[in-house]
C-alpha cells in the first residue's frame, strides 16, 4: 500500500506542478507522477542537506512541489535544445 500511497502523492505533486508552470508540458500521465515522485525525493535531500528536514523525514507539501517545478522547468530546458 505504501507503493501505491507514493505513486497517488506523486501525481497529485505533479499535475500540481505542472498547473502552476506556465508553457506547454506535453507529457503524459507516467512522466507526470515520475515528476511529481523525484521532485519530492529532490526536495527531501535538499532540505535534509540544508538541515531543514531530519534525514529520512518526508519534505512538506511545498517543497515537493517546488522540487517538482524545478525539475518541470529543467525538463523543458533539455527539451527545447534538442532538434
Amino acid at each position: 500500500m505504501s507503493l501505491l500511497g507514493t505513486l497517488a502523492v506523486g501525481l497529485v505533486i505533479g499535475l500540481i506542478a505542472r498547473a502552476l508552470k506556465p508553457g506547454d508540458d506535453s507529457m503524459g500521465w507516467i512522466m507526470t507522477m515520475l515528476l511529481g515522485i523525484v521532485g519530492a525525493f529532490l526536495a527531501s535531500y535538499l532540505g535534509a542537506a540544508l538541515g531543514l528536514y531530519l534525514p529520512g523525514q518526508p519534505a512538506g507539501w511545498i517543497a515537493s512541489i517546488a522540487g517538482a517545478i524545478a525539475l518541470l522547468a529543467l525538463y523543458q530546458l533539455v527539451r527545447s535544445k534538442g532538434p
